[in-house]
């Protein structure tokens, strides 16, 4: 997987991707049963890896699919619940309705139990839409309450401040800037692997400079043997990494160098390293092989 020549117009990209999937998934939340969504979020997380990885950062690329993916499925969640209460809010009718009926969803494990209470107006019809629906016991049989009735008998009943969907908007506008802070974090962390892989490994006028100096004529097959003969024979310190010059072996780079030791069963350090390669069987964060 190559990395992005533009990473921050790659992570614009990727957070107006992030967007649209919000929305689609928003409008197909109430059209579509819960397996064909899971089946999409997979799809959506998959998706976001390739794009993620390009960025820089490739060791954290599926955690923050993850992430992403996640606060997505809440945002959206949440935001169906905010367009639910906007739109009661807008087409609805404050009516006085009576408690009539009161019942608690079927016991299932430590699951909580909602309330359901069924009403009816004052000239004794039953309000339209499905019953009212809260998560504590709030009514009980006989009170009166004044509710917002959904003309067309989709949503449910609510009272004028469980309609406020202030805090569901707040809340959905918040995940979606979780996800692309995610993004943005990604694109951070794949500038800083790009600047230690850059300070790590020598450009070419070095390279050439060295090879003079030294009169070192070795080819690049022949570097990358010796860079092996090193890693076997180079005693560890003790914090457990074997430490190598990387002007001794001018025609590799730092890539090269993790993906000759990775064969070996090695990693290559990418953090601290002050001039030197590093190489463990475990390190802080490993650089990217080719």
């Amino acid at each position: 997987m190559r990395i992005a020549r533009h990473p921050l117009l790659t992570a614009v990209v990727i957070g107006c991707y992030l967007l649209a999937v919000i929305a689609g998934m928003l409008a197909l939340v109430d059209s579509v049963g819960a397996v064909v969504l899971f089946l999409l979020w997979c799809v959506h997380g998959v998706l976001l890896i390739a794009p993620i990885r390009r960025l820089g950062a490739r060791e954290s690329s599926a955690g923050a699919a993850l992430f992403i993916v996640l606060t997505s499925a809440v945002c959206v969640y949440v935001a169906s619940v905010a367009r639910d209460d906007l739109t009661l809010q807008q087409r609805g009718d404050q009516v006085t309705a009576t408690v009539v009926k009161e019942w608690l969803d079927p016991a299932q494990g430590r699951k909580g139990r909602h309330s359901h209470y069924a009403l009816e107006r004052q000239d004794g019809t039953r309000v339209r839409g499905p019953e009212m629906e809260r998560t504590s016991d709030a009514y009980d049989v006989g009170q009166v309450l004044t509710v917002i009735e959904d003309p067309e008998g989709e949503l449910r009943p609510q009272t004028p401040g469980q309609a406020d969907a202030t805090g569901e908007t707040l809340g959905a506008g918040a995940l979606a800037l979780a996800g692309i802070g995610a993004v943005a974090w990604m694109t951070w962390r794949g500038s800083v692997a790009a600047k230690r892989r850059d300070d790590g490994e020598p450009s070419g006028s070095v390279r050439k400079v060295y090879k003079i100096a030294a009169r070192n004529h070795a080819t690049l097959p022949e570097q990358e043997e010796e860079l092996r003969e090193a890693l076997r024979a180079f005693p560890a310190d003790r914090r457990g990494y074997i430490k190598v010059p990387p002007e001794h072996y001018p025609d590799i780079s730092q890539q090269r160098a993790a993906r000759i030791a990775w064969e070996m069963g090695l990693r290559a350090e990418a953090v601290g390293n002050r001039g030197s390669w590093r190489f463990g069987e475990t390190v802080v964060e490993e650089v990217p092989h080719e």
